[in-house]
């Protein structure tokens, strides 16, 4: 329906005027109802996905073998704490090497491979640090097995300066200060034939 037919109807001006208004909130209230009936629809087309969506995932899930899952996590879990105690063991066993390399060198032992085969290290145990066990058999072995160590040289021969027969002190002559005096005599003698070099 359009002005020309309601015209041809006889209506007036004003009449069709409000005929026209009525008709347009009419039209607007139906198209405003139309468009929420198709918001709805899409929001019902929506949910239908998401809901066919969940049911493809909990189908998925059904397939998922919860206890096979389980025991791989055990399994991983056993394997972690096992790598993780083999590798305390093995730093134990670096650090108790070390420090007993360490007590056979304090020892003065000549060769530390061999003094090391010839204690128990099964009764040393290294524990805060420290070696536990080890003094008692290094002392024995000293004792049996000396040749294994240094041993100083009791009557080591000291050269006394004339005029000091007690020796000792500043006065008395050993392998050091005869080394230092030679080396301080070449020094000297270096100096004198170079001395052009410093003028």
């Amino acid at each position: 329906m359009n002005r020309e037919e309601l015209k041809a109807l006889g209506l007036t001006d004003e009449q069709i005027e409000q005929v026209m208004t009525a008709h347009g909130k009419a039209t607007n209230s139906i198209k405003s109802k139309a468009d929420s009936v198709e918001g709805l629809e899409s929001q019902i087309e929506d949910y239908k996905q998401q809901i066919t969506d969940r049911d493809s995932q909990l189908e998925e899930l059904k397939k998922v073998d919860a206890e096979g899952l389980q025991a791989k996590i055990d399994d991983l879990q056993q394997q972690n704490e096992t790598t993780k105690t083999e590798y305390e063991k093995k730093l134990d066993a670096q650090q108790k090497d070390f420090a007993i390399e360490s007590a056979l060198r304090d020892a003065k032992a000549r060769d530390p491979k061999l003094a090391k085969n010839a204690l128990d290290l099964d009764i040393v145990t290294f524990k805060d640090g420290k070696l536990v066990g080890i003094d008692e058999q290094l002392k024995s072995l000293q004792e049996s097995h000396d040749y294994l160590f240094e041993q100083e040289e009791p009557g080591a021969p000291r050269i006394v300066t004339p005029g000091n027969p007690n020796g000792g002190g500043s006065g008395a002559i050993t392998k050091e200060s005869i080394m230092k005096e030679k080396d301080d005599k070449k020094r000297q003698r270096l100096i004198k034939e170079n001395r052009h070099l410093f003028q």
